[in-house]
């Protein structure tokens, strides 16, 4: 008995390193890499794609190897832990750094693989299989370690952004990283050999379920880990893209999802079904109300958390749903591998698909429709016709909510494009005259504008008028001719204070910004002096300029409603004086 107490002991707190260790490397390599590729939101969203695929991988090996016999998993299992370590230290090389790039998801995606893609796999895999390992010793039912998976997970997102990343640079980061994955191989591999001797003496069997799970229930375990998946991926790109696009903030949905996982999963069974399915449909019905109106902008103090307890709410019901239905120790590995299929299936199809299928961002509010029918779709099985009514009210409500999106993001739209970088629509007021204005928008938020009848087309507009910073500076601190920096595009607004003989060098990252300037907008076209567009990071572009300096530099890039971060530090800075 103590034997196979210490046993439990040693795998929890494997399961617990490991997991640790895999949430202080997502965003460690997501900070890392986010400067190379502008800072777009789009990056974390391409790496929580990679993070649920690799989860699926390793779940797969996970179930591959508890199929084969006990001496080979230790074995098999030991050499894969040997392997992993000739990965470190952990992290991609600054040659990773690309060039100008329209859509850069793929090479993330290549990056990811092959610098970080076998330790993810085996740290992902670690909880299933020494969740088995200890079954077959015969520990019972282990799913509360994954609670504690979960614990370590929420645990390590939590102390990147408040100890980590305040304390160490990025290079420290990968080194103490990799000195713990070291450390965690070691525990590993202990627990795989002890565990191993504990279940040949038990010589308890889970290879062949008693009663395997029909298709139908684990069609249903795939759409709740779907659902799930494609909240956090479509509320997260919500927050960074309309809220504000803070890398750090980025996390809070992501430790708000494991939190659901954990309280649903945990010993004190939080999941009471009657009461969260009144919640959610309390939440749906506030989240649908805020992003029904797509040109109604709240403060961040209100929208942040609505967004942030609706995601709560959704996943404690899908997480809670997933842990009704789980199913006995024999069939553990081949549960979590259909919760990680839906967690990557999910995620694939918000961070992936949506941007080729989908002109302008529809994720959310279709996200919350199939919340919505999940739902009614359950209570229809088991609820009175009270209840059904009540259900069907509500996902005809959020069925609503998606088609007054469209509706919106299509109503006196000339143009809309999407790609890595944001949805982007050129709006044009309906009646014609000298007032009449055309409008960049990435998102909900307006991106510049310009009258389109002369003389008023030439005329500097929104933040750019005459009594602006760079209003004044343009027209009355620098005669002609000058050279001026501009990073950041928009509609080519700053054009419009260029004189005879002046050079304007405009860096902006999209391809479609810069296809939409010059030709939906005259700001470039009708221009006096000599304009310029620069494809690329404007960090990365800067580094590589020879040019002459720049007698002003103009800063104005924005993704959504918030500047870049990585564009704010102090080695940025130090750039630009440069």
């Amino acid at each position: 008995m103590q034997e196979r107490e210490a046993n439990a002991v040693l795998s929890a707190l494997t399961i617990f390193l490991s997991a640790f260790l895999l949430f202080q490397l997502e965003p460690l390599i997501a900070n890392r890499i986010l400067p190379w590729f502008g800072g777009s939101a789009a990056v974390w969203s391409t790496c929580l794609v990679f993070y649920q695929t690799a989860l699926l991988v390793g779940y797969l090996y996970a179930r591959f190897v508890t199929r084969l016999p006990l001496r080979v998993q230790a074995v098999s299992h030991t050499l894969l832990l040997a392997l992993s370590l000739t990965l470190l230290p952990i992290g991609p090389s600054v040659r990773w750094k690309p060039g100008p790039i329209e859509n850069p998801s793929w090479l993330i995606l290549g990056m990811l693989t092959v610098t970080i893609g076998l330790p993810f796999t085996v740290l992902s895999a670690t909880s299933p299989l020494l969740q088995d390992w200890l079954a077959r010793a015969g520990y019972g039912t282990p799913y509360r370690l994954f609670a504690v998976s979960n614990a370590a997970s929420l645990i390590a997102l939590l102390a990147y952004p408040l100890l980590v990343e305040p304390n160490l640079g990025v290079s420290q980061q990968s080194v103490w990283w990799s000195v713990l994955y070291v450390v965690f191989a070691a525990l590993c591999a202990l627990t795989a050999w002890r565990s191993q001797g504990a279940a040949d003496k038990t010589a308890i069997s889970t290879a062949t379920p008693a009663n395997p799970a029909a298709s139908i229930q684990k069609g249903y375990w795939f759409a709740l880990a779907a659902c799930g998946s494609m909240l956090l991926l479509s509320i997260t790109n919500h927050i960074s893209q309309n809220i504000a696009a803070v890398p750090l903030l980025w996390v809070l949905p992501l430790a708000i999802y494991l939190l659901t996982f954990i309280l649903a999963f945990g010993a004190g069974r939080v999941y009471r079904r009657g009461l969260w399915l009144r919640l959610l449909a309390s939440a749906l019905g506030i989240m649908g109300y805020a992003i029904y109106n797509i040109s109604a902008v709240e403060p961040i103090q209100v929208t942040l958390p609505v967004a942030l307890a609706g995601l709560f709410v959704c996943c404690m019901f899908c997480h809670g749903e997933l842990d009704r239905a789980r199913p006995h120790a024999a069939d553990l590995t081949g549960f979590y591998l259909m919760i990680a299929a839906g967690g990557a299936g999910g995620a694939i199809f918000v961070g992936l698909l949506a941007p080729l299928i989908f002109r302008a961002i529809y994720e959310l509010p279709l996200t919350l429709a199939l919340t919505a029918a999940i739902a009614m779709l359950l209570v229809w099985r088991e609820g009175g016709w009270t209840v059904r009514l009540l259900w069907v009210a509500v996902a005809g409500c959020m069925i609503a909510v998606f088609a007054a999106n469209v509706r919106s993001y299509r109503e006196n739209t000339l143009s809309m494009q999407r790609s890595f970088y944001g949805a982007l629509r050129v709006v044009e007021s309906a009646r014609a005259g000298p007032e009449q204005t055309r409008t960049l928008y990435h998102g909900t938020i307006e991106h510049g504008a310009q009258f389109v009848w002369p003389p008023g087309r030439l005329r500097p507009t929104t933040y750019y008028g005459p009594d602006s910073g760079v209003g004044i500076v343009l027209r009355e601190c620098f005669p002609a001719p000058k050279h001026v920096g501009i990073v950041g595009l928009g509609v080519g607004t700053v054009a419009a204070y260029a004189k005879q003989g002046d050079t304007f060098r405009f860096y902006e990252i999209n391809r479609q910004v810069a296809d939409i300037a010059e030709s939906l907008f005259f700001y470039l076209r009708e221009a006096h002096g000599a304009m310029r567009i620069v494809e690329g990071d404007a960090r990365l572009s800067l580094e590589r300029e020879t040019g002459p300096p720049f007698d002003v530099l103009v800063l104005d890039a924005f993704s959504g409603d918030a500047i870049p971060v990585h564009l704010l530090t102090k080695e940025a800075i130090e750039l630009y004086r440069k």
